[in-house]
């Protein structure tokens, strides 16, 4: 019982001691004016930095991109770019070849000398345009250097387009106007980048192939352009709400051509007139169709790319004579434009003049 009241006694006296002790702390419970810092958990304030987020504006810009130019590379060595008024073609690290379109004009550059064509209300002028050559610049050998044979092949070609029928008949049926053309107009460029030759034991006989590109465009005579049925994909005539005001409407194509080619070379004095023909063969590689027209007084454009049910693999025969650099081609192939029943039955042909580097 002792041990208890004194226990109690302690208590007692030291409960003052525990007091005082208690008292002293309410300076540390004003921290509570440091726990203000959840203030600082507005941060919401920073976080509206979302703002800054709208940068997706920035990135829209990458989307025109593809628009802008397809690329095909053949080898690693022959570079095309095609580019909405521009065509391109690169041999290693020689800008070779420009097509370049800019209203009624089509500009064909091939190194330092270029050919102007201009659509105007008085015809079509053909001009040869003399292009400053850049220092960097290099000349690119083409066929077989080596003492022999020699084929003709490599060059720049500039015709003209169009098509006929099974009977061979340029007057289309009726059901297929729609695939008139303007001859004057369909132009055909084309740019052989390299051939090979082999002789048969003479300097003045052999066998020719190599590697080239053609660059076609049909240039239609009426309001109209093309496109496939929705229901059964066949080619038909597309005629879009501005017809009328169309002053320009043409599909586009481009294949890779490499010839097999029997070349004979006829000697007159020091030089030779060369006589060449075989088969041709040509794989696509891209098409589109373009409409301009004019509507209010505003000029306007419509371009648009597709297969359009063309042939992807095409063959033919072609024939080319020639003295010198200057010389004459034509082509014409057997496979028809279209695929089997997805349009027309056409088959292309081509003639124009060719220059060769002698």
């Amino acid at each position: 019982m002792k041990k208890v009241i004194v226990l109690l006694i302690a208590c007692v006296m030291l409960f003052p001691v525990y007091a005082q002790e208690v008292e002293n702390a309410p300076v540390v419970p004003d921290v509570p004016e440091v726990q203000d810092v959840p203030e600082v958990s507005d941060a919401p304030e920073v976080s509206e930095v979302p703002e800054v987020q709208d940068v997706p504006e920035v990135q829209d810009v990458p989307d025109p991109a593809p628009v802008q130019a397809d690329t095909v590379r053949v080898l690693d060595k022959v570079e095309v770019i095609e580019s909405p008024d521009k065509t391109k073609v690169t041999l290693g690290e020689n800008q070779v070849l420009i097509v370049e379109e800019n209203g009624d004009t089509v500009k064909v550059i091939l190194g330092s000398r270029g050919i102007s064509i201009i659509e105007g209300e008085g015809g079509t002028q053909i001009k040869i345009v003399e292009m400053d050559e850049p220092e960097s610049s290099k000349s690119y050998s083409s066929g077989n250097k080596k003492k022999g044979f020699k084929g003709h092949y490599a060059g720049f070609e500039i015709g003209l387009n169009n098509y006929v029928t099974p009977d061979f008949e340029m007057t289309l049926p009726p059901d297929q106007r729609y695939m008139d053309l303007n001859t004057g107009k369909s132009w055909n460029f084309n740019l052989n980048v390299i051939d090979y030759g082999l002789g048969f034991g003479t300097d003045k006989v052999g066998i020719v192939t190599g590697l080239g590109f053609e660059f076609i465009n049909y240039n239609f005579d009426g309001q109209n352009s093309i496109r496939k049925d929705d229901v059964t994909g066949e080619i038909v005539e597309y005629v879009p709400d501005y017809a009328g005001n169309i002053t320009k409407s043409k599909m586009n194509m481009t294949y890779m051509t490499a010839p097999l080619l029997l070349e004979f070379q006829i000697p007159t004095g020091r030089k030779r007139i060369h006589i060449s023909g075989g088969v041709i063969g040509g794989v696509k590689l891209w098409s589109n169709t373009k409409t301009k027209y004019t509507v209010s007084g505003e000029k306007s454009k419509e371009k648009a790319k597709g297969d359009y049910n063309l042939s992807p693999l095409r063959w033919g025969f072609t024939a080319r004579i020639g003295y010198r650099a200057l010389n004459i081609f034509a082509n014409y192939y057997m496979t028809p434009l279209f695929k089997k029943d997805m349009g027309p039955e056409l088959y292309p042909f081509s003639i124009g003049l060719a220059l060769i580097p002698f």
